[in-house]
C-alpha cells in the first residue's frame, strides 16, 4: 500500500545528496582503480568471471560473447557494450604493457579501427592475469555480495605483482581523474623488493630501480624532473616522442625520415594524416610525401614504419622539430596518480602506491599461509588417526560391524578408541578393498612432510622478516618468468624545440606595406615592379596613403607597436598576400587589435639575436631602451611593450637603434633637446623608462628622432600656423638627458609656435603634403626654405592654419639598401 505522507525537504539538499551518492558511485565503483590490484570494478569482474569459468591461458579460446554474457548476468549489470569495450582494452597490446586478456580475432588496431563484434572474437585469460588471481581460492581476499545477492565476488584480487604500475590506468570520475602510465614489470618488481627491504627508501633510490614509464609502443621519454615530481607527489609532466631514423637510399635523390615507434596512446592514422596535411599545404619546406608502410600481418603489427620522403638537401632535424611541435609525433603526458585506497580516493606518489601494494601482499600471504596451515594441520590430524587405526584395524572393523548404522559406527569408534570427528570420518571413508593396502610407511612419510610444512608456515606467520622474504621470492619468480626488456628510452630533461623558419614556410622575398587607415599587405617583387615600382601606384582606398614600406622576406618577423604601450609580432609569411594594386587586408583581421588601438610604428626583424634595441618615446617625455631579444615571442596576441605614465600618456614613436647615435626630442611648444643614446640605459620590456626632456605642464612630446652624433642632415619641422623650419642637425648642441632643452623657432610676441610634425630629411624621408583648413594642399620640398640655425626663424609655406599633414612612405634608395639600414 502506497503511503500518502508528505515529506518536506529543501530541494538543494535533495539534489546535493543525490549528486553526492552518484559521484561516490562513479569514483569508487566505476572510474578509478584500486591501489592494491590496479583494477577498476568492471575489469576485476571480467577477470574473475573468466577465472571461475576456467577460461584460462592453458585452455582453448572461448567466444567473447559468452564471457560478456556471464559477466553481465552475474557481476556487472551495466550493459554488454561497456563490458566488451573493457575486455577489448585489456587485450590490446598498444594499450597495456602486458595484456591481461589474450584475444583471437579483430580486437582493433593502432589506427583506432573498431574491434569486431563480440560474436566474432574469442578470448581467454593471459598467463600473467592468472598471477592476479593466484591464491584467490585460499581466503586471501574479502568477498562481497554481487548486485542481486545471488553470489559473491572479490572486493580486490590477490594481485601477486604491482599491476597498477605495470599496466597503468586512465579514468574520469566526478571531480577526479586518473592518468597513470605503464611501467616495466621487472623494474616495478625491483622497486617493490627494494621498498620491502628498506621501508624508508627515498624516491631517488627507488628511481634507481624504476626509471620511469615504459610503454608498449616504445618511444622516447624526456622530462626526468617531471617524472621524479610525479613519483614524489602523484602529479608531474613529461613528453613522449616517436622514435625516428634517417635513411639515404643509394643513387636516390631523396632521403627518408622513418618513424619506427610512435608515442603511447597516439592514433597512428591520425598522426599520418596530420603530417600529410602539413606536406600538402607546403608548411614543411623540403618534405615531399608521407606514407604508412606498417605491415598488415599479425606478426608485423608491432613493427611501425611511417616514411616521410624529403629532398636530398633538406635538413631532417629541422623538419623533425617542426613535426614535434605541430603533430602527435611528440605529446605531453601528465601523471595524475589518483587511486582508491582505504575506501577513498587519494593522490599517491610512488612510495605510497608501493606501500599500499606491500600492505596488501602481506595480508594476502598471511591469509594464504593461515589457510594452508589450517588445511595441513587438519590433514596431519587425519593422518595421525589413520596410522593409529592401522594398528587396531581388526578392533575397528569389529566395532563398525557391531554398529547399527554409519552414525552409530562413528560414535562407537570415537568413544571406544578416542578418535576425533575428523579422524572418525576419514576411517569410515576407507573402502573395504583398500584395507589391505594402507601403507603405514607412506602415511608416516606424509606426516613427516606435513609437520615440516606446518613448521614453515608457523614461522612465516610468526616472523615479519620471513613473510617479507616469501613475498620477495614470489615476486622474483614472476619477474623471471614474465619480465621483458624496457621498450621506452628515458632521456634527461625536456629538450627545447627551436624551429627553423626556413623549414616551415616557403622563403621568398616580398614587400610589406601598411597604410594610414590600417590596411596591410604582402606583395611579391614581381607584382610591385609590374605596376611601376613606385609608391604612387600602390593600391589604396580613396584618401588613404602608404605609411610604412619595407622590402623583406617571408621568414622575417613584423613587429607592430601601438599607442597604448603594446605590441604584436607576426611572421611576414602570415600577412595576407596581395597584388600591388590591391587595397590589402584590414589590420584588425590580421592582428587582434582592440577598439581604439592605433599602430604608431612597424619594424621588420630578420633576427632577434642582433645587438639592437627597441626604443619607445611617450607623450609625457619618457624614453625607454630595451634589448630587441626581449621582444621575441610565439604569442599572437597583444603583449606589453612599455609601461606608460598614467592613462593620458601614450607612445608617440618606436625606433630600432644600435645605441651608437643620438636622440632629438621635439615638443609641441617649440622645445628641442639632443642627447646621446648612451644616456639611456637598457631596461626590461615592461618597464617605464626614464625622462628624456623636462616638459612644461602644458607641453607634450611630438616626436623623438634618431640621428648620428656627427649628423649633416637637416631637421624639418612644421607649426600649426604653416611655418616650416629647417635646421642643421649638427647645429643642435648635444647635452644631458632630462634637460628643458632649447627653443627651436624664434618666439613671436603674440603667442609661441606650436609644432605639429618633425622629420629628418634623407632618402627615406616621407613626403609632406600640407593641407590647410580650407582644403588647400601644398607639397613641401627642401628647396622651399633655407636652413637656419637653432632658434632662428622659419618661413610660412601656406597662408592659413594647417589642418593635417598627408604623409606617404618612400622607397629606400639603393645606397640605403646596400648599407643595411633598418626599416
Amino acid at each position: 500500500m502506497l503511503s500518502n505522507r508528505m515529506i518536506e525537504q529543501n530541494f538543494s539538499e535533495i539534489m546535493g545528496k543525490r549528486f553526492g551518492d552518484y559521484a561516490n558511485l562513479v569514483i569508487l565503483s566505476r572510474a578509478i582503480p584500486d591501489a592494491r590490484d590496479g583494477l577498476k570494478p568492471v575489469q576485476r569482474r571480467i577477470l574473475y568471471s573468466m577465472y571461475e569459468d576456467n577460461n584460462t591461458f592453458d585452455k582453448a579460446y572461448r567466444k567473447s560473447a559468452k564471457t560478456v554474457g556471464s559477466v553481465m548476468g552475474t557481476y556487472h549489470p551495466h550493459g554488454d557494450t561497456a563490458i566488451y569495450e573493457t575486455m577489448v582494452r585489456m587485450a590490446q597490446w598498444w594499450k597495456m604493457r602486458h595484456v591481461l586478456v589474450q584475444g583471437q580475432g579483430n580486437f582493433g588496431s593502432l589506427d583506432a579501427d573498431m574491434p569486431a563484434a563480440m560474436r566474432y572474437t574469442e578470448a581467454r585469460l593471459s598467463a600473467l592475469a592468472n598471477e592476479l588471481l593466484r591464491d584467490i581460492d585460499k581466503e586471501t581476499v574479502a568477498f562481497i555480495p554481487n548486485y542481486d545477492n545471488s553470489t559473491v565476488q572479490p572486493s580486490v584480487l590477490p594481485a601477486r605483482y604491482p599491476n597498477l604500475l605495470v599496466n597503468g590506468a586512465t579514468g574520469i570520475a566526478v571531480g577526479f581523474a586518473t592518468d597513470i602510465p605503464t611501467h616495466n614489470l621487472g623494474e616495478a618488481i625491483d622497486a617493490t623488493v627494494a621498498m620491502l627491504r628498506k621501508p624508508s627508501i627515498s624516491t631517488d633510490e627507488l628511481m634507481e630501480h624504476i626509471k620511469g614509464p615504459d610503454f608498449s609502443t616504445g618511444g622516447i621519454v624526456q622530462g626526468v624532473s617531471g617524472i621524479k615530481k610525479a613519483f614524489e607527489t602523484g602529479r608531474g609532466q613529461f613528453i613522449i616522442r616517436g622514435r625516428v631514423h634517417i635513411e639515404e637510399p643509394k643513387g636516390n635523390k631523396i632521403k627518408r625520415i622513418v618513424i619506427s615507434e610512435i608515442p603511447y596512446d597516439v592514433v597512428k592514422s591520425k598522426m599520418v594524416a596530420q603530417i600529410d596535411e602539413l606536406v600538402l599545404e607546403r608548411k614543411i619546406e623540403g618534405a615531399l610525401s608521407v606514407r604508412d608502410e606498417t605491415g598488415r600481418k599479425e606478426a608485423e603489427l608491432k613493427k611501425v614504419r611511417i616514411v616521410i620522403d624529403i629532398k636530398k638537401e633538406a635538413n631532417p632535424q629541422a623538419i623533425l622539430n617542426y613535426l614535434y611541435k605541430h603533430t602527435d609525433l611528440q605529446i605531453f603526458y601528465n601523471y595524475n596518480m589518483n587511486a582508491i585506497h582505504e575506501g577513498t580516493i587519494k593522490q599517491m606518489g610512488l612510495k605510497q602506491l608501493l606501500d599500499a601494494y606491500i600492505v596488501h601482499q602481506k595480508e594476502v600471504v598471511t591469509s594464504r599461509s593461515q589457510f594452508d596451515l589450517d588445511r595441513k594441520k587438519n590433514r596431519k590430524h587425519i593422518v595421525d588417526g589413520l596410522i593409529h587405526a592401522k594398528s587396531i584395524l581388526r578392533q575397528i572393523v569389529d566395532t563398525i560391524m557391531d554398529s547399527i548404522d554409519r552414525a552409530d559406527a562413528k560414535k562407537n569408534i570415537m568413544e571406544k578408541f578416542e578418535f576425533t570427528d575428523l579422524q572418525a570420518d576419514a576411517i569410515l571413508a576407507i573402502q573395504l578393498a583398500s584395507l589391505t593396502r594402507i601403507d603405514i610407511v607412506k602415511l608416516e612419510k606424509e606426516r613427516e612432510a606435513l609437520q615440516k610444512e606446518i613448521e614453515e608456515l608457523e614461522v612465516i606467520l610468526a616472523s615479519e622478516k620471513k613473510l617479507i622474504n616469501v613475498i620477495i621470492s614470489e615476486l622474483n619468480e614472476i619477474k623471471k618468468k614474465y619480465a621483458e626488456p624496457r621498450l621506452t628510452e628515458i632521456q634527461g630533461e625536456i629538450e627545447e624545440i627551436k624551429l627553423d623558419l626556413s623549414m616551415q614556410i616557403q622563403v621568398e622575398d616580398c614587400i610589406v606595406t601598411l597604410t594610414k587607415e590600417g590596411y596591410v599587405k604582402r606583395v611579391s617583387p614581381r607584382s610591385f615592379k609590374s605596376m611601376g615600382g613606385s609608391i604612387e601606384t600602390c593600391g589604396v582606398k580613396d584618401g588613404d596613403r602608404v605609411r610604412f614600406f619595407a622590402e623583406t622576406n617571408t621568414s622575417h618577423t613584423a613587429l607592430f607597436f601601438t599607442q597604448d604601450g603594446k605590441y604584436f609580432a607576426t611572421l611576414v609569411n602570415d600577412i595576407p598576400d596581395a597584388k600591388w594594386k590591391d587595397i590589402g587586408s584590414a589590420l584588425v583581421n590580421v592582428l587582434s587589435l582592440e577598439k581604439g588601438q592605433k599602430i604608431v610604428a612597424m619594424h621588420i626583424v630578420d633576427s632577434f639575436d642582433k645587438p639592437l634595441y627597441v626604443c619607445h618615446a611617450t607623450r609625457s617625455g619618457l624614453i625607454k631602451k630595451t634589448s630587441l631579444k626581449e621582444y621575441e615571442t610565439n604569442r599572437s596576441g597583444a603583449i606589453a611593450a612599455v609601461k606608460l605614465k598614467g592613462d593620458s600618456d601614450e607612445v608617440v614613436h618606436v625606433h630600432l637603434i644600435n645605441d651608437e647615435g643620438a636622440f632629438i626630442v621635439v615638443s609641441r611648444e617649440d622645445m628641442i633637446i639632443r642627447f646621446a643614446q648612451t644616456e639611456v640605459s637598457p631596461t626590461g620590456r615592461a618597464s617605464s623608462g626614464v625622462k628624456a626632456i623636462n616638459l612644461a605642464k602644458t607641453d607634450e612630446v611630438i616626436d623623438v628622432l634618431v640621428t648620428e652624433i656627427e649628423d649633416q642632415r637637416v631637421l624639418r619641422t612644421l607649426t600649426e600656423e604653416g611655418i616650416l623650419k629647417r635646421t642643421q642637425v649638427s647645429s643642435i648642441p648635444l647635452q644631458g638627458r632630462a634637460g628643458k632643452g632649447l627653443v627651436l623657432i624664434r618666439k613671436r610676441k603674440t603667442k609661441p609656435h606650436l609644432i605639429i610634425a618633425s622629420q629628418i630629411e634623407d632618402d627615406k624621408a616621407e613626403k609632406w603634403l600640407v593641407a590647410g583648413k580650407s582644403g588647400k594642399i601644398v607639397e613641401v620640398s627642401g628647396e622651399q626654405v633655407n636652413v637656419t640655425e637653432q632658434g632662428g626663424i622659419g618661413r610660412a609655406i601656406i597662408d592659413e592654419e594647417v589642418e593635417q599633414i598627408l604623409q606617404e612612405a618612400t622607397i629606400p634608395s639603393e645606397e640605403n639598401k646596400e648599407s643595411g639600414e633598418e626599416t
